[in-house]
């Protein structure tokens, strides 16, 4: 990972247009080819980034031009740098699940038809470069389906689940791979973010899931 602070302006172009004015922010380029750009007011969140794949290019002048295969382009002017370095932080051995979370997914996995009838488990924890997804499915039609698992469903849930289908739709003997978002609770806003992207969300009920009560599963 590469850690830059400098002064800079930032513009993108692409099916919109936006522009940073020139302040101090750090620069992000990870290993995987991500480029992001953030305050320091603002949480985990960028104030703007590049998903890959993308290329970096740094040009003369100070200028970085940071572009994806869909030609959109993310153009970092850098005007002083104050910090710049490199730090090799190797695999990350993900999210260790509470309780909880863990038996969800055990409990899902061996009971996989409950997601719908066809649904077989290709693996639990299936491991990708950004840690493991947590199920691997195919549906009744033989798709892939990955799926993430979370006691209680935020919107962190559903970019953690968004990059691991970035990831796996790059492999030709998965893709196309989509996704369920499956939590005991989802807030309203992860629903929005999750659907919006394309992905289903179920509400899981752990009794359930134990056979203490009735089997169901809510697919929304």
């Amino acid at each position: 990972m590469r850690l830059v602070i400098a002064r800079c302006s930032v513009d993108y172009a692409g099916r919109l247009t936006a522009h940073l004015p020139s302040a101090p922010r750090l620069i992000l380029v990870k290993a995987d080819g991500s480029v992001s750009i953030h305050a320091d007011d603002r949480a985990y969140k960028p104030l703007n980034w590049m998903s890959p794949p993308c290329s970096l290019k740094e040009g003369d002048g100070d200028v970085w031009t940071v572009e994806n295969k869909g030609g959109e382009k993310l153009i970092i002017t850098l005007e002083e740098i104050i910090h710049d370095s490199s730090h090799e932080l190797g695999v990350d051995p993900g999210l260790i699940k509470d309780g909880v979370e863990a038996h969800l997914q055990e409990l899902l996995a061996d009971r996989i038809e409950t997601l719908g009838e066809g649904y077989s488990l290709i693996r639990r924890e299936y491991p990708t470069a950004i840690g493991p997804v947590d199920i691997l499915c195919r549906d009744a039609d033989g798709q892939t389906v990955a799926v993430e698992i979370k006691r209680r469903g935020e919107i962190d849930g559903v970019e953690q689940l968004t990059r691991y289908l970035e990831l796996l739709n790059r492999d030709p003997h998965l893709a196309p791979v989509k996704g369920i978002f499956a939590a005991q609770e989802i807030k309203p806003q992860a629903r929005v973010l999750a659907t919006d992207r394309g992905m289903s969300c179920v509400v899981l009920d752990y009794n359930a899931l134990r056979g203490i009560e009735d089997d169901k599963l809510r697919l929304f």
